[in-house]
């Protein structure tokens, strides 16, 4: 608990140490909570309730002058429990998290991390997006780079753990980090590069092979330039027709292919080719067939990346239409968008083009102006293997991880066309391979959830694994199959609107009898 609270808030503020500064220390009182009616996420729009707490804005200077600063927040709630939590970013980063929303997969309904008594930390990795600006233009600079690759979020935790110490006279018991996407490549790197830091970690839809996604989800945009470009209604009709092929396979009949990899192999996109003389919404021609077995294929580099790579996984299948929620949901946000790739990117681009050209130019070539379609990844070779040594998050050795006693969860959602989820089951078997599957169930877990998409939607997706890593780092309670809910985000009930189990890989929900909307009428099976 904090000892006199103002005072010892207020106390926190200026100077901390050399290039740690203090920019506000505020105390807060409790605050409601609230549902936005608009968010970039199902969980966004979600606003708990926060307790009396102080709130800590601060900064790290950078070593050159030219980088920008790494922001970051601290919360100290009055009411410790004697632990921090910390929060992945998304995207490029360029935006402060505050570390008072929810945390990925979290439920609606359950109190915040803060409320609970957490102290919780968030940073913008080192640099801050502007409108107008593209997201990748911070990587012009080396230091900012490094930031935004691993280093910020160290040196946040160290000086965040320092501000603990400061204000409660002693450090935090445990530590733990969460993070999503992007934040799900950084908990991954936390784990790898600095396995002493956190007792346990949950990395949702980690970006794991960061340099293969970029350089597929390029690719993927290229061959749906011009008449390769997949429409909406042509969306709709590829989903229907997976869900034709595959739904009914698990024994359910609930729209939701619950085995999306035995689906993979048994959908195929050229049983919709338009016959002599068709065309129109109803059928593909052969460039947009093309365009989706591109991206279904792996993505192939002539020289291996670090830790041995050489290939980024393709693409999975359903959840093609998935509804956008704010930007995100299915082909339509995060491959195709509402208009064919464009140089240099639109807004009405597909997410994954705009980050990958985007990165194409400002990471690899540094280079704004290159026309995207001139590049090859053989003319940037030393830069590629640069990027990929800072960036992926891909090394299977988490020997010193799982000695210092660290606990370490992952989620991929099979329906997530933003990074293929198949790169993160690869990353699980390689470090089982490296280790042996004994060693690592002692320490780690591969969940998947079958129809969800990037950001939580489509599926059953919420799952409180804080308490599920707490309970596994502080009581030795190893988890087993979970449940996974969908909520309707309308406060305050938050109405659960069907469950299903969350099984450990390489497991699937299974159908038996009952409701299909009852997480009990289903069983894990592989």
């Amino acid at each position: 608990m904090l000892a006199d609270p103002a005072a010892t808030c207020s106390g926190l503020a200026g100077p901390a140490d050399g290039a740690i500064k203090i920019d506000s220390a505020v105390l807060q009182a409790p605050s409601p909570p609230a549902v936005a009616e608009k968010g970039p996420t199902p969980s966004g729009r979600v606003v708990p309730a926060n307790p009396a707490f102080c709130k800590v804005l601060a900064h790290i200077d950078p070593a050159d002058p030219t980088a920008p600063p790494i922001k970051f927040e601290v919360n100290l709630p009055v009411e410790w429990n004697g632990r921090s939590l910390q929060y992945g970013g998304g995207g490029f980063n360029g935006v402060l998290i505050s570390g008072l929303g929810l945390p990925p997969a979290y439920p609606f309904d359950k109190a915040s991390p803060l409320a609970l008594g957490f102290a919780t930390v968030g940073t913008d990795s080192g640099h801050e997006s502007k409108p107008g600006e593209p997201p990748q233009l911070f990587a012009l600079n080396d230091e900012a780079f490094e930031n935004f690759s691993h280093k910020a979020y160290k040196k946040v935790r160290d000086a965040a753990r320092a501000l603990v110490v400061r204000a409660y006279g002693k450090p935090p018991a445990k530590m733990y980090f969460i993070g999503s996407s992007e934040g799900g490549r950084e908990a991954l790197t936390m784990a790898q590069r600095y396995p002493d830091d956190f007792d346990g970690i949950f990395a949702r839809v980690p970006v794991i092979n960061w340099v293969g996604l970029q350089h597929a989800g390029t690719r993927s945009g290229l061959v749906t330039m011009g008449d390769g470009w997949i429409r909406p209604a042509q969306v709709k009709l590829v989903a229907d027709a997976v869900l034709k092929a595959c739904d009914t396979q698990d024994g359910s009949d609930d729209a939701l292919v619950q085995d999306p990899v035995g689906c993979k192999a048994a959908f195929k996109p050229a049983s919709l080719a338009c016959a002599a003389g068709q065309s129109g919404d109803d059928c593909l021609t052969d460039k947009q067939i093309a365009a989706i077995d591109t991206l279904h294929a792996t993505y192939k580099f002539s020289f291996p990346l670090a830790n041995g790579l050489d290939d980024y996984p393709g693409w999975g299948v359903s959840g093609e239409n998935t509804p956008a929620f704010g930007p995100t949901g299915g082909w339509n946000a995060w491959w195709l968008g509402t208009t064919a790739p464009a140089q240099p990117p639109l807004p009405s681009n597909g997410i994954a083009w705009i980050y990958g050209a985007g990165g194409i130019q400002y990471v690899f070539a540094r280079d704004p102006k290159l026309d995207v379609t001139t590049y090859r990844p053989d003319d940037h070779k030393d830069r590629v293997l640069q990027v990929s040594a800072l960036m992926d998050s891909t090394d299977p050795d988490l020997s010193r991880f799982h000695a210092h006693g660290g606990k370490l969860v992952i989620l991929e959602h099979m329906a997530d066309y933003a990074q293929s989820p198949y790169a993160g089951i690869r990353y699980f078997e390689s470090v089982e391979k490296t280790l042996g599957k004994d060693k690592v169930a002692e320490f780690a877990r591969l969940y998947t959830a079958p129809g969800v998409d990037h950001v939580g939607s489509g599926a059953p997706a919420n799952v409180d694994m804080l308490a599920v890593l707490v309970d596994w780092v502080e009581n030795g309670k190893a988890p087993a199959d979970l449940e996974v809910t969908e909520q309707k985000v309308q406060a305050p009930g938050f109405e659960t609107l069907r469950a299903l189990p969350l099984c450990r890989w390489p497991a699937w929900p299974h159908y038996m009898a009952g409701p299909v909307t009852a997480a009990s009428s289903f069983s894990c099976a592989p």
